[in-house]
């Protein structure tokens, strides 16, 4: 499996719960190279930064910063000379407006067998029509106003297309269900939370979460909609 979606940030996730990204990325050879990338100011990025490098294998792993410009796809030579890729947490929006146009570069990559691992906002970015945010479905309130990403009504817009169904996070510690059932209920076939503390791995290009593996203290959320048009709600658990 090469990619992974985790439901929160690094301050609650531990390093079992990376382990076999890293286990991936190390079985490529020689001295890891991980590019990490971070949406928001340099102050910010500069400070997030340590956290991710302690998870991500310390000073045993070469962690590369992979800028995010705006209208500037990420440089397809740039992913060939990784072993891993991981998008952090932060606003979904500017993770996508940094990562539009990379979509091609990015999959291609991962289909190639570069492990992908996505923080919360990195995760929700990783389907080809990512959730970037909101709070409400058609004026009603489906989610809390906190986690809404600064937006109002659910918003989708064009993501990686690492996988074919929609991803949320911080489902049980955020509220966020609600959201996630209401993007099936407006027409989506399928989508799913993700808890914190929690990992889904899928192969690229899966269509069907249950064809992952959960992992981690929590749980995923798959909402599917029944034949009628009814949202239906299944909680997995890792094993």
């Amino acid at each position: 499996m090469t990619i992974h979606l985790v439901g929160g940030g690094p301050g609650t996730t531990d390093a079992a719960l990376v382990a076999p990204f890293l286990a991936e990325v190390r079985g490529r050879g020689g001295r890891p190279r991980i590019g990490v990338v971070l949406a928001g100011t340099r102050v910010a990025e500069r400070l997030a930064r340590p956290g991710y490098a302690r998870l991500l294998g310390g000073r045993s792993v070469d962690h590369v910063a992979v800028p995010l410009r705006p209208g500037r796809p990420v440089d397809p030579q740039l992913l060939a000379a990784l072993d891993g890729l991981v998008v952090g947490g932060g606003r979904t929006p500017r993770y996508l407006a940094g990562l539009a146009g990379a979509a091609d570069a990015v999959g291609a990559a991962v289909r190639s067998g570069l492990p992908y691992l996505g923080f919360s906002a990195g995760a929700m970015v990783a389907p080809d029509l990512a959730l970037a945010g909101g709070w409400r479905s058609q004026g009603r309130p489906v989610a809390p106003r906190a986690w809404s990403e600064g937006l109002d009504e659910l918003t989708s817009r064009p993501g990686l297309g690492l996988v074919r169904f929609a991803v949320d996070v911080h489902t049980a510690q955020a509220g966020t269900l609600g959201r996630t059932t209401a993007l099936v209920a407006a027409g989506r076939p399928v989508a799913v939370g993700v808890d914190e503390g929690t990992c889904l791995a899928l192969e690229p290009g899966a269509a069907d979460p249950d064809d992952g593996t959960v992992r981690g203290a929590g749980a995923v959320w798959t909402v599917r909609r029944s034949p009628d048009g009814v949202p239906l709600v299944t909680r997995r658990p890792a094993r």
